[in-house]
């Protein structure tokens, strides 16, 4: 079971992840997120990063270590992670290793509701879906193969290999679920207004 946490954010794990590197300033790892690609796991803007520093701070997990002014820009506080904060940090990593936890996917709310609409306009749906979900799997393909033939170690696109295993699932349910539309067609309305799913 997922233990409370004081900031439970994800975006402050990334900010701990991150400053283990050595301190920073929000604006600066804002960027360096963005170019690492990691805005495609974590949802963010710089407003909350901001809001996520001053949290972490509060909890005691960064402090402070300068802050500065270059000319007529506003005061730049650069943040290092405190020993709390590095506990916190591997704390909250194993955990997200190891314990599985239920998550609500928009897709599968989707799913649970279909028999509201006809099944020609599901299974319509269904192949758009498809389509981009194949382009997606190209793209997330093409992005880890030019990253690998840049010497970028493995170990740094497990995230990548992950949503592409995802999207291969998601392909082969589509698929399936497409076929079984068909064999479904004419009983759709009759369990529909059945009550059944």
């Amino acid at each position: 079971m997922a233990k409370r946490r004081k900031v439970g954010n994800l975006l402050a794990l990334a900010v701990l992840s991150y400053l283990t590197q050595g301190p920073t300033h929000p604006y600066d790892l804002g960027r360096t997120l963005r170019a690492h690609g990691d805005d495609r796991s974590i949802k963010f803007t710089h407003g909350s990063l901001y809001m996520v520093f001053q949290q972490l701070e509060k909890a005691g997990f960064v402090a402070p270590v300068e802050t500065g002014r270059a000319g007529l820009r506003p005061e730049r506080t650069v943040y290092a992670m405190t020993d709390a904060g590095r506990r916190e940090l591997r704390d909250w990593l194993r955990e997200l290793v190891a314990e599985p936890e239920h998550e609500y996917p928009r897709f599968v709310t989707a799913l649970s509701l279909i028999g509201a609409l006809p099944p020609d306009e599901v299974a319509a749906l269904l192949r758009t879906r498809l389509d981009r979900l194949t382009a997606h799997h190209v793209s997330s393909r093409r992005e880890i193969d030019e990253a690998l033939a840049r010497d970028v170690h493995p170990l740094f696109l497990v995230e990548e290999e992950y949503r592409l295993a995802l999207l291969d699932t998601e392909i082969r349910f589509v698929r399936d679920l497409l076929g079984k539309i068909a064999e479904w067609h004419s009983a759709w309305s009759a369990a529909v207004s059945g009550g059944q799913s």
